[in-house]
């Protein structure tokens, strides 16, 4: 059976978590504001015992540089900045992860859209196939025969659904690769990218329906526009055949264009499951993630018990931390997964 690559947007995660779990201010044992990173690994963990992945990358923006910024300098201008205890937990994140073990990728001037683009481009020439793990819609546009998105949205990981080509018809009226042109022309104000005036998502589909893409639409304007406003209507078709409606859709087509071609290491072993329990127990300890170490053991580091700790045994002399024994009875909650039989529902 073909490997399975689970993709997930850190920024994306931890962005979700910051904001659900700020109330908890959590840190880890150096004091460090750790909320974000606790809700990234929880995700990351109900990921994993959901999809059974064979391999996890975990994909970053490069916070200090941004060739689309330099590039189109509007890209994400009416963003606010970061918040510093968001920014600490993105960096914290990376840290975590490459603690123990998982294939954390951070591309030179480019974005986790980028490395989950680049994994679902590169697991099929090793025949692989990818689950995306984000909250953005962007990633639509990767959804294939090789690669579905599971979209993160609110109840979590067990309350995602699961998107294939046959669902985001059902849910949009478009095919994957028509999502590029149908966000072309709606815009995406998060990104500050303007769409094209009084062309918003229903009637972008309706066009892709009738048309296929956008390009087509454009030629059939040329020609006199019969069958653009058999399919959206006059004034619509009136708007769309305005010069700066096609330069709008070809701005931001080059602005959502993602990268394909972002160095994942994959083949060095990095990110393959099983992890590590050692340094997966670490990574968890050093959160104070003592309670929930036992399934996250059993999901990335393998293993048909999950370990559950027993009572406190002593007392740390040198800094007064309790300190654990762990046991490998099994976990009455958590019942081990099966990977390869959950892999079978998803392709």
């Amino acid at each position: 059976m073909a490997a399975v690559y689970l993709a997930i947007d850190g920024n994306s995660l931890v962005h979700r978590s910051y904001h659900a779990n700020a109330r908890t201010g959590a840190r880890d044992v150096d004091g460090r504001p750790s909320w974000a990173v606790r809700g990234l690994l929880s995700q990351l963990v109900a990921a994993v015992e959901r999809i059974g992945p064979d391999a996890v990358v975990v994909g970053f923006d490069d916070p200090d540089h941004s060739i689309r910024r330099v590039t189109w300098p509007q890209y994400k201008a009416t963003r606010v900045d970061k918040l510093p205890t968001l920014v600490d937990q993105l960096a914290l994140a990376t840290e975590v992860l490459h603690a123990m073990g998982v294939a954390v990728i951070v591309p030179p001037g480019l974005e986790a859209d980028d490395v989950l683009a680049s994994t679902a481009c590169y697991a099929p020439t090793v025949g692989a196939t990818t689950v995306i793990v984000t909250s953005d819609r962007d990633a639509f546009a990767l959804i294939d025969e090789h690669t579905r998105v599971l979209r993160i949205i609110n109840g979590g990981v067990e309350a995602s659904p699961l998107l294939t080509p046959e669902r985001l018809v059902t849910m949009l009226g478009i095919r994957p690769e028509q999502y590029r042109d149908l966000a072309a022309l709606r815009g995406d104000a998060s990104d500050n990218l303007p769409g094209v005036a009084g062309i918003g998502a229903k009637t972008a589909a309706k066009l892709l329906v009738e048309l296929g893409s956008v390009a087509a639409a454009f030629d059939d304007l040329d020609a006199g526009g019969e069958r653009v406003r058999a399919a959206i209507g006059p004034a619509a078709a009136a708007k769309l055949a305005q010069a700066e409606a096609r330069a709008a859709w070809q701005f931001n087509c080059a602005a959502m264009t993602m990268s394909t071609d972002v160095p994942l290491g994959l083949g060095s072993g990095v990110g393959t499951l099983p992890l590590d329990e050692a340094r997966v127990r670490s990574a968890y300890e050093r959160h104070q993630l003592i309670w929930t170490v036992g399934p996250a053991v059993r999901a990335l580091a393998g293993g048909d018990g999950v370990p559950v700790p027993v009572q406190t045994v002593i007392e740390s002399a040198a800094n007064d931390s309790p300190v654990y024994e762990w046991s490998s009875r099994p976990s009455r909650r958590f019942a081990p997964l099966p990977p390869k039989a959950a892999q079978l529902s998803l392709f």
